[in-house]
């Protein structure tokens, strides 16, 4: 502490053009909300809330589209207090006007309970696909509805997307699998 007050008065002392550099302050926050790079930090932002919320895993899947100070959320999520937590979280950030959330909530099924089970095991323990699970975002999120499995998400490469369509087939008593996986960084 005591260095910072010495630094700082030096700081203070020094003539006028190098005193202002060395008060001068990065900017915190936002930028304004007239300023072109608002929107770019609105999607990064909204993103960044999303991905903290404590109940996001990888049976759901959130989206999003940034409108001037409008945020439309959207996807499917397994917990109905998702769906409120995320719009809470979307609300709270600095210049959003409005939200729109248009999240489905996934009916509560336990035959689907099993099949996003299965499902995981099956997508997950493969070697080609064991690293999209490591940590705490995975990359491969399983949308189960109805019997019906929707792959969302991101892999490196065709190969990786082609292998978690067909482990998704594979699983029993799956009436359809969507692939909807993209592809992170096509070459």
């Amino acid at each position: 502490m005591l260095v910072l007050t010495l630094l700082l008065n030096l700081a203070l002392l020094a003539p006028g053009p190098v005193r202002a550099i060395a008060v001068q302050k990065s900017p915190q926050g936002p930028p304004e909300k007239t300023s072109p790079r608002y929107e770019t930090w609105l999607k990064q932002e909204v993103r960044h809330r999303l991905l903290l919320l404590p109940y996001y895993t990888v049976f759901d899947q959130l989206g999003y589209v940034v409108n001037g100070y409008t945020v439309t959320l959207t996807g499917d999520v397994v917990n109905p207090t998702l769906k409120s937590d995320a719009e809470n979280a979307v609300k709270r950030i600095e210049g959003v006007e409005k939200v729109v959330n248009q999240i489905h909530v996934l009916p509560n099924s336990p035959m689907d309970n099993q099949l996003r089970r299965a499902e995981y095991r099956k997508i997950y323990s493969q070697p080609q696909l064991f690293r999209y699970g490591v940590g705490n975002l995975q990359s491969i999120h399983i949308i189960v509805e109805s019997g019906h499995v929707t792959l969302t998400g991101f892999v490196d490469n065709e190969t990786d997307k082609n292998v978690a369509g067909m482990m998704a087939n594979s699983v029993p008593n799956v009436f359809s699998v969507k692939n909807d996986l993209a592809i992170q960084n096509p070459k």
